[in-house]
């Protein structure tokens, strides 16, 4: 994960050119070191000067011009990036790539490299559906290229339908995936479990909790950057599906047991940082409930015991959320579950936990070690909790 990483980052001449520096700025965020290359066509959409101001690395726009890159331009961009990324990749690049050009700087450091190629395709939707765009597309796929969209949408002309570069997060995931293949995870299976279930009342209400899935969500995608495979089990969150790993939707306790159960037979680790209910209405009613003079009363059932129940050869990770005897109740919910170690944070605390996105936790292993967090960014948190994975599993 830490590890240094560099993604080279070509754009080329399509309307959905500006994206490119959102996709720039988001890799810098992951800690990417991002090269840009542009065609002549991409700079009529946007100038250099904008990447190199969010990647503070100058921008390679000529085969001929040694200053961007080294005395051969093409050919040391190849060597220093670990992944070449085309976003947005036009119909034209797509052609040129597939024929194997190198007349420009993109094709030729394209042609120079022997690196994964993610291709990232945008333009007019008839454009896109043409036979000579789709042969293109699958010789280049048969090749071994990665082709992540186009989405379907309003297009620039006014037309919709397919063509639309692909949502950024889905374009920066699948890149983080790929650079994250000789992580320290790299060919595991890590299970997370992420948000907080809901227990139906009737078809209209539920039995819930204040989780957000963040954290769930930042474990997953950690892993996923550190070159696992993920599985990703979840209940209904505000939050955007991350991409590049196997999403698994659920809604209660019981469904959450089953696809746990399920994704376990091959999982390296299993972490559980949902917060899953500790009880549900004993019937749920068929129809809405009709709101009636008088108080309604429910009678409520223990849930499955997830951690209790899934067992196997795999490192297990289990969450604590406590607002009283923190330390306590961790220690034992880690002895009763049979934990590797356990995740403790205070849900009581205004400025951590449950829809935050920063979190203070302490971590207790089976040995009564225990380790004490600051406050720091649930990424970052992530990040601490898989060391430790890694360090059980190697």
């Amino acid at each position: 994960m830490r590890a240094k990483r560099t993604a080279l980052l070509c754009v080329t001449g399509s309307i959905s050119a500006y994206k490119a520096a959102e996709i720039a700025r988001e890799l810098v965020r992951a800690r990417v070191t991002v090269r840009v290359a542009m065609t002549p066509a991409a700079r009529e959409f946007v100038t250099p000067l904008t990447f190199e101001a969010l990647t503070g690395n100058r921008v390679a726009t000529d085969v001929f011009d040694n200053g961007a890159a080294g005395a051969i331009p093409h050919v040391t961009l190849a060597k220093e990036c670990d992944v070449v990324l085309v976003a947005p990749a036009s119909a034209d690049a797509l052609a040129r790539l597939a024929c194997g050009r190198a007349d420009d700087i993109v094709c030729c450091t394209a042609l120079a490299s022997d690196r994964p190629l993610i291709l990232a395709p945008a333009m007019h939707s008839v454009m896109w559906s043409h036979a000579a765009t789709q042969a293109n597309v699958a010789l280049l796929r048969s090749r071994g290229a990665l082709i992540v969209g186009p989405s379907s949408g309003d297009l620039a002309s006014g037309d919709t339908g397919a063509g639309r570069l692909a949502d950024i997060s889905l374009i920066v995931g699948h890149t983080l995936r790929i650079l994250g293949r000789q992580g320290d995870l790299a060919g595991r299976h890590i299970v997370v479990t992420a948000g907080g279930t809901q227990e139906p009342i009737d078809p209209v209400r539920c039995v819930t909790n204040r989780s957000s899935g963040k954290m769930g969500y930042a474990l997953a995608e950690a892993a996923r950057d550190r070159g696992a495979d993920v599985t990703l089990i979840t209940t209904p969150t505000a939050l955007r599906a991350p991409a590049a790993m196997e999403v698994v939707n659920v809604m209660t306790a019981l469904e959450m047991a089953d696809a746990t159960r399920e994704a376990v037979k091959s999982a390296d680790a299993l972490i559980m940082a949902a917060a899953v209910a500790d009880f549900r209405p004993s019937v749920a009613a068929k129809d809405k409930i009709r709101k009636r003079n008088g108080a309604l009363s429910l009678t409520l059932e223990p849930t499955v015991d997830i951690l209790g129940t899934v067992k196997g050869e795999f490192v297990r990770v289990g969450f604590a959320a406590e607002s009283s005897h923190l330390r306590k109740n961790a220690e034992a919910k880690l002895r009763e579950k049979d934990l590797d170690f356990i995740v403790a944070n205070d849900i009581s605390a205004s400025d951590s936990g449950f829809g935050s996105d920063n979190n203070r936790v302490t971590i207790l292993d089976r040995t009564g070690q225990a380790e004490e967090l600051p406050l720091m960014p649930k990424r970052e948190v992530a990040e601490r909790i898989l060391d430790r994975v890694v360090a059980l599993l190697t």
